[in-house]
């Protein structure tokens, strides 16, 4: 239940601090004294949006915090908590809401025990906690696109799962339903993109492509490019080395000389054996480098339509790579890609069988089991009916005829059924659409009826009835004020009306107020005592017209609850 509501700096609230009970609480005040600001608080305490206007004038900030006793909350409020990382299992068991608003930047932050977190995550939670129902809302019950909602909310956790099992099989089948339509609609497209991506996998299959080849080709070429260079250079360097023709006075000659001429020396001194050791092997490796000049050279080839090959498949190279990626590996990968394309376009027509039979499938199932959820849905809607109409009759419609119309349709995601709430408020009429019959006064205590069957499920901890009792007076105030009294015995109760037949209910009484202080308006809100409550009741009964009389009267309203 909703245990305090802490406002600071918010619309015309300077600062307010307010502790509910656990039944029935009231909040009243004369027209215009900021009733709507109270619930405008609450609602940003529950997930609602709010901008940067609603921040008191001259202030930076405005903060809600609403603090929720968990004693009682449904098991999906707990599942929802734990899923957000929020352990509430503690000794105190107690749920802390804070919602900030900024001036600047017009940002506000939301604080769950003290963590941040997304203002969905706070409405997701708020919404197992705390039902709020306003004048305005019996729209929602006046629009039969609601009814089905309400009636499988009643019908409790077999309806619920029933109803996801039905979503998630729609789901399914319209999945294949649009993968088929796509196939059958994009024919055409398809049929073009198999020639394009057929002449790309010929070509790229004709090509034979071979990982790192570019690079052999590349100096393949060069190297055949050259070959007259290289076959010169390597004449030049064996000339060098061995004399040329006439095979004397060469670099290795020399090296044979300094050679002789070292190791004399050498024999008369040995420190010299390691420079004869050196020009040794420097007659050895001119030796050895001499002899593969000579095979190079004999070997190096001229070759000019083996060049003319190289170049014509670096251009094939150059060519595929413009078209299909920047190196033949990409290329070869997306040959690849290409193979699984076609096979998958190929394939399409018996895709198209296999999305027939698999959607012949789902719909039949889907059938099937909104068929259970129908059944299902004509035996709570008896019983549901029944609650209602004993809801009713407490609250002085005894004669008033409530059923619940399920005519089929076709299978969507919450069944098969088209689900509307019907009533004959007098004897003889026929059922009618309550959109079409019920009045205002008939609406407040249909709504309230409804409440109470729902609360007897189980249902949220917390009701909010914001002037629900606006149009309505008399007997049916009576009667409102009776039932507003059985819920409370369920769960808590917040009530704002203006009729003094239902703020004389035992409970907490709340008076709100708007007065000038300091020369600026502000809005409070004060529990009453017993005096309080007198005054109170006395005020709605005579208005400005306070007399002993109308004291008396509200008195004697107060002593009868």
């Amino acid at each position: 239940m909703l245990a305090e509501l802490h406002v600071t700096n918010f619309a015309l609230i300077d600062h307010l601090d307010l502790t509910f009970g656990a039944g029935l609480n009231i909040l009243t005040g004369e027209t215009g004294a900021g009733k709507s600001i109270i619930i405008d608080a609450l609602g940003l305490a529950l997930g609602e949006r709010a901008g940067s206007d609603l921040i008191r004038t001259g202030s930076a900030r405005a903060t809600v915090e609403a603090v929720f006793d968990l004693s009682n909350a449904p098991t999906e409020v707990r599942r929802r908590l734990t899923e957000a990382g929020l352990d509430t299992e503690d000794d105190s068991d107690m749920l802390f809401v804070t919602r900030e608003l900024a001036r600047t930047g017009g940002k506000s932050q939301c604080r769950l025990n003290g963590r941040l977190m997304p203002v969905s995550v706070l409405k997701e939670i708020a919404e197992g906690l705390v039902d709020v129902h306003g004048q305005h809302e019996h729209q929602s019950l006046l629009s039969a696109d609601r009814h089905v909602d309400i009636l499988d909310d009643w019908g409790g956790k077999e309806a619920v799962a029933l109803r996801g099992e039905v979503a998630a099989l729609y789901g399914s089948a319209n999945l294949l339903k649009r993968e088929r339509e796509k196939l059958q609609t994009d024919a055409r497209e398809r049929a073009r993109t198999l020639d394009l991506l057929r002449f790309q996998q010929e070509e790229i299959v004709t090509a034979q492509l071979k990982s790192g080849e570019e690079q052999a080709l590349t100096s393949d070429r060069t190297r055949l490019a050259n070959s007259e260079k290289l076959s010169a250079a390597a004449t030049e360097s064996y000339d060098i080395l061995s004399g040329g023709e006439r095979g004397t006075g060469g670099a290795l000659d020399a090296l044979n000389a300094a050679l002789v001429s070292v190791e004399h020396a050498a024999s008369l001194d040995e420190k010299l054996s390691p420079v004869a050791d050196a020009l040794r092997n420097a007659v050895a490796y001119a030796e050895d480098a001499g002899h593969d000049l000579r095979v190079y050279q004999e070997a190096v080839e001229f070759n000019p339509e083996r060049l003319e090959e190289l170049e014509a498949r670096l251009d094939l190279l150059r060519t595929l790579k413009r078209k299909y990626g920047e190196t033949v590996d990409d290329i070869i990968a997306y040959g690849a890609e290409l193979t699984s394309k076609l096979e998958v376009l190929e394939n399409s027509e018996a895709r198209e069988e296999q999305l027939t039979a698999a959607i012949s499938n789902a719909d039949a199932a889907l059938i099937k089991a909104a068929a259970k959820l129908t059944k299902l849905r004509r035996g709570i809607s008896r019983d549901f009916s029944a609650g209602i109409a004993r809801e009713l009759a407490d609250l002085g419609m005894a004669a008033t005829k409530f059923e619940v119309s399920i005519e089929p349709m076709a299978a969507a995601s919450r069944g098969a059924d088209r689900v509307e709430f019907l009533l004959s408020p007098n004897p003889g009429e026929p059922l009618r659409p309550l959109a079409k019959i019920a009045s205002g006064g008939e609406m407040s205590r249909i709504m309230l009826a409804l409440k109470s069957v729902l609360a007897k499920t189980g249902g949220i901890p917390t009701m909010i009835f914001d002037e629900i009792d606006v149009g309505v007076g008399g007997r049916t105030a009576q009667t409102i004020g009776d039932k507003l009294v059985a819920l409370a015995g369920d769960s808590q109760v917040l009530c704002i009306t203006h009729l003094p037949q239902i703020a004389s209910r035992t409970g907490a009484h709340f008076f709100i107020e708007k007065r000038v202080q300091d020369g600026r308006t502000v809005v409070s809100v004060v529990p009453l005592d017993a005096e309080g409550r007198i005054d109170e009741i006395a005020r709605m009964l005579g208005g400005s017209r306070r007399s002993e009389a109308v004291v008396q009267h509200a008195r004697e309203m107060l002593a009868v609850v």
